[in-house]
């Protein structure tokens, strides 16, 4: 009898611890961490936190609407002419182009083409670009807004009226424009503004040797040429000009073909990482008092 109270009391102890054990913990309501970086584990915290404070991205950067030269994959140029049509130099001209298959650009002068709209639109026949150089060659930076207004619309109504239709391009006169006309004529007229890295000077009549060897020196892939077909000397110069630029392998296209033709430039290596001396310097700006164009 005592072994079997024994084993009673026994079983009756067992049966409670089981059921002790058997109850579930209390819940426990997680903390709620105060900063986002402190809920993240100490590994990525500084991930967080750099992410917490990226800048906005930066505004993309305007369309350039001023060239001086384009950059290109080949050896491709644009031979632009100035300050014509003349009557009795500008077919001359002409002539030559045809005879080398070079498509060329004609920045004429409205009054010009007032008086010759028969050679205006040969040129546009035969290929070439018609471009404005303003109706009386002023210096815009030193005419009012509304002047400049006349000079240019004046201009696109003889070019429309010799070619069927307005141009797309505008060299000012002497290169000279302020940074608000370029704006507001690239906004009103749609014009692009096309200056030069090629001048040879030729308005100053140095003879027609020097002003090709100043065209054949100074031209690379990408040059826009400045030159003038109202000066003799000028004319006399294109033939040996065409035949040297075309031995060296550079082959000819209007202004609008070349900005076409635009690839993006690659930059330079550091200055540290190249040693000193050896960056390239980039060709100067023209200068806004230049006479050329």
């Amino acid at each position: 009898m005592p072994n079997y109270r024994l084993l009673l009391a026994c079983a009756a102890t067992l049966s409670f611890t089981v059921a002790l054990v058997a109850q579930p913990a209390p819940a426990t309501k997680p903390a709620v961490p105060a900063h986002p970086i402190e809920a993240a584990p100490k590994a990525l915290a500084p991930n967080v936190e750099k992410q917490a404070t990226l800048k906005s991205p930066a505004p993309p950067k305007e369309p350039a609407i001023t060239f001086n030269s384009v950059h290109v994959d080949g050896r491709y140029i644009a031979m632009t002419f100035d300050d014509g049509p003349s009557a009795a130099l500008t077919p001359k001209l002409l002539d030559l182009l045809a005879t080398h298959h070079i498509k060329a650009t004609f920045f004429v002068i409205g009054e010009n083409v007032a008086e010759h709209p028969e050679i205006v639109a040969r040129a546009a026949r035969e290929g070439h670009e018609i471009a404005s150089h303003s109706w009386s060659h002023p210096n815009f930076a030193k005419i009012s807004q509304e002047s400049v207004r006349s000079q240019l619309q004046r201009t696109d109504d003889a070019i429309k009226s010799a070619i069927g239709k307005s141009p797309t391009l505008l060299r000012p006169p002497y290169g000279s424009i302020t940074e608000r006309e370029k704006r507001w004529i690239h906004d009103e007229f749609g014009y692009d503004i096309i200056l030069w890295d090629v001048d040879p000077l030729d308005w100053k009549r140095p003879g027609s040797a020097v002003v090709r060897n100043r065209i054949l020196k100074e031209t690379r892939p990408g040059s826009i040429v400045l030159s003038h077909d109202i000066h003799p000397g000028t004319l006399e110069a294109m033939p040996s000009t065409f035949d040297e630029l075309e031995a060296k392998g550079f082959r000819f296209v209007t202004v609008s073909e070349l900005l076409a033709m635009a690839s993006p430039v690659t930059p330079y290596p550091k200055a540290e990482t190249i040693g000193k001396g050896a960056a390239k310097a980039a060709p100067p700006a023209v200068p806004a008092s230049s006479p050329g164009g």
